[in-house]
């Protein structure tokens, strides 16, 4: 019983630790194709949402883009970016940035290097709190259980 208290807890900080490796493991990849210097026109090939949650919970919709372009080097790419411009729809031509070793990693998202900072930072911020919660749990139900021996009343 008293190894539930553990596992729930851990399960919960993995998920978190994942999160922040996803994010910023993205928001790297944005970062490095501003700072690239790479640029080209891309071609909106297919806009679509997704839908998450509903019933007891909140419904989210996420706004998804498919562009294509080609590199300097001719080479055509296609990728697709989630919480794009709502203003941009097939077959308009809109700016991306892009790496050349990993041109598949490009980015539709304006040039707003101050927005992804805070946006990493706050996230970095909650999933702290979030991580610190659950140590302090699994402290706090260590100290009880060697204060009862085991057994709760």
């Amino acid at each position: 019983m008293e190894m539930l208290f553990y596992i729930v807890p851990l399960l919960m900080i993995g998920g978190a630790v994942f999160m922040l490796i996803r994010v910023f493991g993205r928001s790297r990849d944005v970062r490095s194709a501003w700072n690239s210097g790479l640029t080209a026109e891309a071609r909106c090939l297919r806009t679509y949402t997704t839908t998450s949650g509903g019933g007891e919970t909140q419904v989210s919709t996420t706004l998804h883009h498919v562009y294509e372009f080609t590199t300097r080097e001719g080479r055509g790419v296609r990728f697709e970016e989630s919480n794009g411009s709502a203003t941009v729809v097939e077959g308009d031509i809109v700016t991306v940035y892009y790496t050349a070793e990993h041109p598949e990693r490009a980015t539709a998202h304006a040039l707003a290097r101050g927005k992804l900072a805070a946006e990493s930072g706050c996230l970095l911020a909650f999933l702290g709190v979030f991580i610190a919660g659950c140590v302090i749990f699994m402290i706090v139900v260590r100290t009880v259980f060697s204060l009862t021996d085991g057994f709760l009343p």
